[in-house]
């Protein structure tokens, strides 16, 4: 092992042939998952609410060779992230990786906050993390290759934001504190589990921030006085990350958040 891996160190990133579930395939970065995993040779499952977005994804990781099966649902229950874990074990064989993608935000001042947004904020973010690790753990548990897991938190997470992100900014803590619980349970079991933590990245909802427009600008002018790197996120910033984290590279990291944005956190 260790003389293959210094001779051919690329193979420590070679997940081909691989089964990952991708859950909010149809988000920003549940597309970008879904893609990156079906171009480095996985086999997919991807869930989503929206049946239409979720065939055009399937359709574009299919067009890169993956085998895809899709469950047209989000992970409302435990009993349906079992069923997303069971579809790819009975259509694929396994479940090597998980990328839960799926969530939600809400952003209001706290006094304009309802107590039924909060909730639905903590549920989309925080327990359907939880159900979707909890069902991929007893399948991962019975493989002896183990298994990833890969959730999305935020910089949020670690960071307060002033324009009412009360609900997300406590979900998103609460993920890395799933991470690092779960990093620390299941070590012993060969089963990682890490999180993805964006800034601001290039998607449908934040394309107005990349216009040239006194609104953009003045958004830029801000938020890219805090960022080393001088830009905003694009996708494929966060490919790398998700490539490390699902393959045998992390094999000894884990209980980690990844902040993806481009030294944002570090200052």
């Amino acid at each position: 092992m260790m003389a293959d891996v210094w001779t051919h160190p690329l193979e420590l990133f070679d997940i081909k042939g691989k089964v990952a579930l991708v859950t909010g395939a149809t988000g920003a970065f549940g597309a970008v998952a879904a893609n990156a995993l079906a171009g480095a040779g996985c086999d997919l499952v991807l869930a989503a609410g929206n049946s239409d977005a979720l065939e055009k994804i399937a359709g574009e990781c299919r067009a890169k060779g993956a085998a895809v099966e899709t469950v047209n649902k989000r992970p409302s229950s435990a009993e349906v992230c079992a069923e997303m874990v069971e579809n790819c074990v009975a259509h694929h064989g396994s479940l090597d990786i998980l990328v839960v993608a799926s969530g939600m935000n809400k952003v209001a001042k706290i006094n304009d906050l309802t107590p039924e947004d909060f909730s639905n904020v903590m549920e989309a973010n925080v327990t359907q993390s939880w159900l979707l690790a909890r069902a991929a753990t007893s399948q991962m548990m019975t493989q002896p290759q183990g298994g990833k897991i890969v959730l999305v938190s935020s910089a949020r997470g670690l960071l307060g934001h002033p324009a009412g992100y009360t609900a997300y900014c406590a979900s998103k803590a609460a993920v890395d504190g799933i991470t690092k619980a779960l990093g620390c349970e299941l070590g012993a079991d060969n089963i990682t589990v890490n999180a993805i933590a964006p800034t601001v990245f290039r998607s449908p909802l934040t394309a107005w921030m990349f216009e040239d427009d006194e609104l953009a600008k003045g958004f830029r002018d801000g938020f890219l006085a805090r960022v080393p790197k001088g830009r905003l996120g694009e996708p494929e910033d966060l490919i790398g990350p998700l490539l490390f984290l699902s393959s045998r590279a992390s094999d000894f990291y884990t209980g980690h958040i990844l902040y993806a944005d481009g030294g944002y956190t570090a200052g």
